[in-house]
C-alpha cells in the first residue's frame, strides 16, 4: 500500500515538473561572457523614487509607463496616477541615468513615491511596491528604504514574492549605519558605495562576502543627470545601486535562461575582487 505524499510534492511529479535549461560557460565566468555586446534590450526596469524626467538628455525618453502614489492628508487615503509626471527631487533621474549608462536599451517605468522632500508614507512604499511587482517587471531599482519595524514583515513577503516569481529587487543600504529594510533582507541585491582609486568606470563592482551589503558599486562623487536637464555632483549608496541594477539588465537581456540565484551567483563570480 502506498503512502499518501506530502503537501508539495506534487511540483516535483512527472505530469508537472518542467524541465531547465541553463547555459554555462565550461570554463570561469567572466563579464565579457556575463554583459559583454548586451544593452538590456527587453528588459523592464522599474525605478521606486522621486520620479525620473522622461525630457533630460540623459534619459532619452526610455521611460514608458507611469505611476504614482501619494497620501492626501484631507481623505487619508493614497491617491493613485498613472500619467505622465516629473521628478520632484532630481534623485530618481539620477538613478535612471546610472541604469542607462549600462543598459541603454532597457525600458524604464518610473514609480513616484518620493516628494519635494524626498520622503514618503511606509505604506505608500508598500502599495508603490505590490503595483510594480504586478506589472510583472525583469528588474526594481529601490534606492530608498524604511527603518519602521512595523513594516518589516509587510516588505518581507512582498521580497519573498519578488525571489520567487524572479523579479530582482536591487536595494540601496543606508547611508548610516543603522538597520533598514528591505535592503537588508537574503532575498534581495543588497548594494552599497565601494571607492574607486581610478577614473570612474560603471562596470566597477566587488563582492562582499560578510553582507549586508552583498555588492559595492561607484557611488562617491558622480556626475549624475539631475532637474531642468542638468546634472549635479553626488555620493551616496543610492547611486551605487542603480549600477548593479543596469549590470543586471544586461546579463537578463543576455541570459533569460537564469533564475535569481544564478544571477547573484554570476555577479558574484564576476566581480573585481573575486578570483
Amino acid at each position: 500500500m502506498s503512502q499518501p505524499a506530502p503537501a508539495w510534492s506534487d511540483r516535483f511529479s512527472a505530469e508537472k515538473l518542467q524541465g531547465v535549461s541553463v547555459h554555462l560557460p565550461s570554463g570561469p565566468l567572466t563579464g565579457e561572457w556575463a554583459w559583454g555586446g548586451s544593452s538590456g534590450e527587453g528588459i523592464r526596469v522599474g525605478i521606486i523614487d522621486s520620479g525620473v524626467d522622461n525630457d533630460h538628455p540623459a534619459v532619452a525618453g526610455t521611460v514608458t509607463q507611469w505611476a504614482s502614489f501619494a497620501y492626501d492628508r484631507d481623505s487619508g487615503k493614497t491617491e493613485e496616477c498613472f500619467d505622465e509626471h516629473e521628478d520632484s527631487f532630481g534623485h530618481g533621474t539620477a538613478c535612471a541615468d546610472v541604469i542607462r549608462r549600462l543598459a541603454p536599451k532597457a525600458e524604464l517605468v518610473s514609480i513616484k513615491i518620493l516628494g519635494k522632500r524626498l520622503g514618503c508614507r511606509g505604506n505608500e512604499f508598500l502599495r508603490a511596491l505590490r503595483w510594480a511587482l504586478d506589472q510583472n517587471l525583469d528588474l526594481i531599482n529601490l534606492s530608498l528604504g524604511t527603518r519602521k519595524k512595523e513594516f518589516y514583515s509587510r516588505f518581507h513577503e512582498l521580497t519573498e514574492e519578488a525571489y520567487f516569481r524572479n523579479i530582482g529587487l536591487i536595494t540601496a543600504a543606508n547611508n548610516m549605519p543603522i538597520l533598514s529594510f528591505p535592503s537588508l533582507y537574503s532575498s534581495v541585491f543588497s548594494v552599497a558605495c565601494a571607492p574607486q582609486t581610478d577614473q570612474y568606470d560603471p562596470f566597477f563592482y566587488l563582492y562582499n562576502p560578510q553582507p549586508p551589503p552583498e555588492f559595492g558599486a561607484p557611488g562617491i562623487g558622480l556626475d549624475l543627470a539631475w532637474l531642468k536637464g542638468g546634472t549635479l555632483t553626488v555620493t551616496g549608496n543610492s547611486f551605487a545601486a542603480p549600477h548593479i541594477t543596469g549590470l543586471l539588465a544586461r546579463i537578463r537581456s543576455k541570459h533569460p535562461d537564469l533564475n535569481h540565484s544564478l544571477l547573484k551567483s554570476v555577479l558574484q563570480l564576476t566581480a573585481r575582487n573575486v578570483t
